[in-house]
């Protein structure tokens, strides 16, 4: 064990973490330079598309006489969880930092997981090459942070300093430490195959074991035989067995998900597992075709064992038939489930307004930190002040550079805030949150009518001062991703029965007059008014058929 090492890279969004683990690959010729391509470690197209890392994913490299276990971890916010798993697995981590953007809210959040799991920290600075990098700006924030000198200077991007991480990693993270020979070894991820059942990734901390060997699983209590193990790099790569200090995969054989979850320990005894992921935003999916029900059912099992963050339950609706009430870390994890459905398994769904959950007038609350350059304090301020929350502190991270610690209703991260976050600070001050708990409000139910018929998936629970808002926003968004029909269409938002907005969806018009050619105009008139005529009885009998587009737009607020 003294020659493994396990480490992760921690970051906020963009600051070069993928970059950086492509190089690794590439120094430790993990990966053929003939199949090397950006952003490797990122394997799902949804990744690829949005520059983004989702999933964590493990890498075995070895390098000299050394084996060097990297976990590569997402950097935004909504995947948090994602993180806090690959941290139990390891013992150091890299703080990565952009040059030109410097501390981060989401490098706050991550740096705090890391500590509390007791993890070495090897600080680097990246995009040292870029035009705007503020090297020495960004060295002093680094070292008010962590009280250190020993910072890594790197460009991920051509390699340079790239070298000198990995000989750190060797010096400064330790060895993994056993001190039982009988197996005990971590589940920090999970997938599923057709043909070995689920797909154990794991860290083995104590014992070793091998194929054919039969497992426990402590707190599920199944009992299986591993029918193959191995490593990855970074695909599987089967070996004879696992052993202490070694990070890497068990095909279990076994077909019920609820028999290997991600927290769960192989072996004789449990280890220290993970918090339960508290989801914070919820919306219900169900599936536009309603025999696509089980499929919805298997594909959100799937996604769970791939994503532990997930949470869903079965509900059912009068209008929209039977679905699942969903449970997610934010927006942009609802966005990406949603997105997998699609792709994955070729499913249509409704997806309702998203919402928090409120109990009993109460609603919940979070911490909101912010970080921002100097100039953009005065606007952030402007756009806080529009949301019931209030000011709780104001730090300076460095002479130009402010954290802003502020308390409000969860709700504020569905109203778009992230994204008006950025806007008013022209994309340099970023954020993160944590709930704490529930206040009193005023809360009323806020239903919409299409049509004058109600629709659930629109309706939600709103404060009552935050009522007329919501609805007028709702309505417009409707009337303008609705599309046209034969008669004109009203879009009502009520509060108790009570009309609070209304916008109209007009007519598709037919030129029933087209084919005629001069004549009296009253034969015009005519066709006109016997026009007018069938479309109020189309508005009276017609039922509205909403595309599954349509529900789309209105959740992401476009």
């Amino acid at each position: 064990m003294k020659n493994i090492r396990n480490f992760c890279i921690l970051a906020h969004i963009d600051h070069g973490k993928s970059t950086l683990a492509d190089r690794f690959l590439e120094l430790t010729n993990t990966v053929e330079k003939r199949k090397m391509k950006e952003q490797y470690l990122d394997r799902m197209v949804l990744e690829r598309e949005k520059g983004i890392t989702i999933k964590m994913q493990p890498v075995r490299m070895e390098y000299k006489e050394y084996i060097l276990n990297l976990i590569d971890t997402p950097g935004h916010v909504d995947f948090s969880y994602e993180v806090s798993r690959s941290l139990a697995a390891v013992e150091g981590a890299i703080l990565l930092v952009d040059a030109t953007q410097g501390i981060q809210a989401q490098t706050l959040t991550n740096l705090e997981f890391a500590k509390k799991q007791g993890l070495v920290i090897i600080p680097v600075i990246n995009k040292i090459d870029v035009l705007a990098a503020n090297v020495e700006k960004t060295k002093l924030e680094i070292k008010k942070l962590l009280k250190v000198d020993d910072i890594l200077l790197i460009s991920a991007k051509t390699g340079k300093g790239t070298e000198e991480v990995l000989e750190k990693i060797i010096e400064k993270v330790p060895s993994p430490i056993s001190n039982s020979n009988d197996l005990q070894a971590l589940i920090f991820d999970s997938e599923y195959d057709s043909f070995k059942g689920i797909i154990a990734y794991v860290r083995i901390f104590n014992g070793f074991v091998k194929k054919g060997e039969k497992i426990n699983l402590v707190q599920s209590k199944a009992k299986s035989e591993v029918i193959e193990l191995g490593y990855f790099k970074p695909e599987f790569f089967p070996s004879k067995d696992l052993k202490q200090g070694e990070i890497g995969y068990i095909a279990t054989g076994l077909k019920n998900i609820e028999d290997c979850r991600v927290g769960d320990t192989i072996g004789l005894k449990a280890l220290v597992g993970y918090k339960e992921p508290q989801p914070t935003i919820f919306a219900s999916f169900y599936p536009i075709d309603k025999h696509d029900h089980d499929t919805l059912k298997q594909a959100l099992e799937k996604l769970k064992l791939n994503d532990a963050s997930l949470s869903f339950s079965p509900e059912s609706s009068n209008t929209l038939g039977r679905g699942f009430y969903c449970g997610f870390l934010g927006m942009l994890h609802l966005e990406i489930v949603s997105e997998r459905l699609k792709r994955d398994f070729d499913l249509e769904l409704v997806i309702t307004s998203p919402n928090v959950v409120y109990i009993d007038n109460k609603e919940p609350w979070m911490e909101l930190e912010i970080i921002t350059p100097q100039q953009y304090f005065g606007e952030i301020n402007k756009l806080l002040s529009n949301f019931s929350g209030e000011f709780k502190d104001t730090n300076w991270i460095t002479e130009d550079k402010i954290l802003i610690k502020y308390e409000g209703p969860l709700d504020i991260v569905i109203q778009g805030f992230y994204d008006k976050l950025k806007t008013v600070s022209s994309g340099y001050a970023s954020m993160s949150y944590t709930v704490l708990g529930y206040r009193e409000a005023n809360l009323v139910r806020l239903d919409i009518l299409i049509n004058k018929e109600p629709v659930e998936a629109f309706s939600k629970v709103v404060r009552k001062d935050n009522a007329y808002y919501e609805g007028k926003k709702l309505v417009k968004l409707l009337k303008d991703n609705l599309p046209a029909y034969q008669w004109a269409v009203p879009i009502q938002a009520c509060v108790d029965g009570r009309v609070v907005a209304r916008e109209t969806k007009s007519a598709m018009r037919k030129d029933v007059t087209g084919a005629l050619y001069g004549g009296d105009v009253t034969r015009k008139k005519k066709l006109l008014e016997k026009q007018k005529k069938g479309k109020k009885k189309l508005a009276q009998f017609g039922k509205i058929s909403i595309p599954s587009d349509v529900f789309l737009k209105v959740l992401k607020g476009k």
